[in-house]
């Protein structure tokens, strides 16, 4: 058995880009990554989460740092209840929960599937506010002379649906109104948006 993967229980996604890769900065390289809210009751996953990390930290001793354990080494858990590395609070939604942020590279799409593990077709099913599992390489990192643990995303399973974060899309009728009521022609066709008439072409 592999300790450095672990699959989650079921915790809420954010910052969903499974089906296509993406990059917050201009430059970056594109990845995909979903981040991951895991409810503190949820002792058991963190549990797992911490031993894989420490057995991440011994592969990094062992065959990545040249034998030498940073004395603080980064994770990339991060409590919900804190602040952010910027000094800023975390959104209200990631109250009470581990936050962390599992990532792959664009020649690595994760595998997605609902609960019955049937592929997930429509993108549109899977978004920030569901709810699911993901499976979780953990691996030690030495990338220009900074010593880390990193998270990689392996397959994502959608279990449930959720309030969507982040506000989504709008419609159309929200995003314009209800529409003019228009005065009719002499045929019974609404009166075209610019008032001229058009059997006269002067204005109504």
């Amino acid at each position: 058995m592999n300790e450095t993967r672990v699959t989650t229980g079921e915790v809420r996604f954010s910052y969903v880009h499974v089906f296509k890769p993406y990059a917050y900065q201009v430059g970056a390289e594109e990845k995909y990554s979903v981040t991951c809210l895991l409810p503190k009751s949820d002792t058991v996953t963190k549990a797992r989460l911490d031993a894989a990390i420490e057995a991440a930290k011994q592969t990094g001793i062992s065959k990545v740092w040249q034998g030498v354990c940073p004395p603080v080494v980064p994770v990339p858990i991060h409590d919900g209840d804190g602040t952010k590395q910027d000094g800023t609070p975390f959104p209200a939604e990631c109250k009470g929960c581990w936050v962390f942020t599992a990532s792959a590279k664009a020649d690595r799409p994760p595998e997605v599937v609902d609960a019955q593990l049937n592929p997930i077709i429509n993108q549109a099913e899977v978004y920030s506010g569901c709810y699911g599992r993901v499976n979780i390489n953990i691996y030690p990192y030495l990338y220009g002379g900074k010593k880390g643990i990193g998270f990689g995303l392996g397959p994502v399973q959608k279990l449930r649906d959720g309030e969507a974060l982040g506000g989504g899309g709008v419609s159309a009728a929200t995003a314009f109104g209800a529409p003019a009521p228009q005065a009719a022609t002499a045929f019974g066709a609404p009166a075209p948006a610019t008032g001229i008439n058009p059997l006269t072409g002067l204005p109504l």
